[in-house]
């Protein structure tokens, strides 16, 4: 391979390397001005070198492909993840990073920008999608409508969002660097995103944005808010089924698919459904009996005591065996005791029926 002049570079692509598996804030080796383009790439190199079946943290390990000269002091660079057993060479994922000259010193990037860079921009709000040819009107509308319901509730609204808008998932693993990864095998959907500080950065395969979910949005503007592993999972599914239905179909449609597979039997231990999941079918997909459950106590929950409510029920802590701080938290905010938790169920279901 034929490498540069300035031989400091491969020193400071192991440097930028090993310290992937930190917190994104702490890489040093960042570029300043691609942080959130470049952070997207780093989660993908989280546990890199890991192989489970060997219980090995260090199998697979960074090979230097090659380096080809860019304009300015900046170098492509591509990079191989590989390890060896039993005579064979395993390849676990390959990247591509852009390295800056910064003095005698050397940041990087992935290339995002840089492949994006003849790309078109269009605002909404306060975020700003890239596309490559056009975006569909209605679900731009439909994304304008639903962040504004969401921020109202969450207080997002000053969170700025920039949406790249892929051709499938090579197109978005390669925008991000990610020319291969073992895990994304026949994957033909997806998404992926991250933060920076008060921003975040989303890439979907969603060409043109054809394909608008609100559910989905409801868990992209909650995560502005609050890391979602802090908050009680059930909850916030419960949310995104209530305020944006879920597989394209609105709240009255599965509300009737839940009633009709679910409610209809008056055996049904509603606390054993927290423990023990029960799930009904809208079409092809599986839905939990529990979300639907919740959706109806974020309902009454709001009703009542408005947001503030529901939020602090969403923050009550991530869901775990027994549930005994949502019990306590549902308590404190309606009066139901984990004793009386399937009675008021029931009681919920009869309202929602009339």
């Amino acid at each position: 391979m034929r490498l540069p002049k300035e031989q400091q570079l491969t020193g400071k692509l192991d440097a930028f390397l090993l310290a992937a598996d930190k917190d994104n804030e702490a890489n040093p080796w960042v570029l300043p001005a691609e942080r959130a383009t470049t952070f997207v790439q780093l989660d993908e190199l989280k546990e890199i070198r890991y192989n489970p079946a060997r219980n090995d943290s260090n199998f697979y390990k960074p090979c230097l492909m090659n380096i080809v000269p860019m304009k300015g002091r900046r170098y492509w660079i591509q990079v191989a993840y590989i390890g060896y057993a039993n005579d064979s060479v395993q390849l676990r994922a390959s990247f591509d990073f852009i390295a800056h000259a910064s003095g005698d010193s050397f940041l990087f990037s992935s290339p995002l920008s840089y492949l994006s860079r003849n790309w078109k921009t269009k605002r909404v709000g306060n975020t700003t999608f890239r596309y490559p040819a056009g975006l569909n009107s209605k679900s731009l509308e439909a994304y304008r409508r639903y962040t504004d319901l969401y921020d109202a509730k969450l207080h997002t609204a000053d969170k700025q969002q920039t949406i790249y808008c892929c051709a499938g998932t090579i197109e978005l693993q390669r925008l991000a660097g990610v020319t291969y990864k073992s895990d994304y095998n026949g994957r033909s959907s997806g998404a992926w995103a991250t933060m920076d500080g008060n921003s975040k950065l989303i890439l979907q395969a969603n060409d043109s944005y054809a394909y608008f979910d609100p559910h989905d949005h409801w868990h992209e503007r909650l995560s502005m808010a609050v890391a979602r592993s802090k908050t009680n999972r059930p909850v916030d599914e419960g949310c995104a089924y209530l305020y944006g239905g879920s597989w394209g179909m609105g709240w009255p449609a599965i509300y009737k698919a839940f009633k009709e597979q679910v409610a209809a039997h008056p055996e049904t231990d509603w606390a054993a459904l927290k423990e023990q999941p029960v799930f009904f079918k809208t079409g092809d997909y599986s839905n939990s009996a529990d979300y639907i459950v919740n959706a109806l106590w974020v309902k009454k929950i709001e009703r009542e005591k408005g947001f503030a409510g529901v939020w602090t029920l969403l923050n009550c802590g991530p869901y775990s065996k027994g549930n005994e701080q949502y019990y306590k938290t549902l308590e404190a905010l309606t009066g139901t005791t984990r004793a009386g938790y399937n009675d008021a169920v029931w009681e919920l279901i009869r309202r929602e029926q009339d």
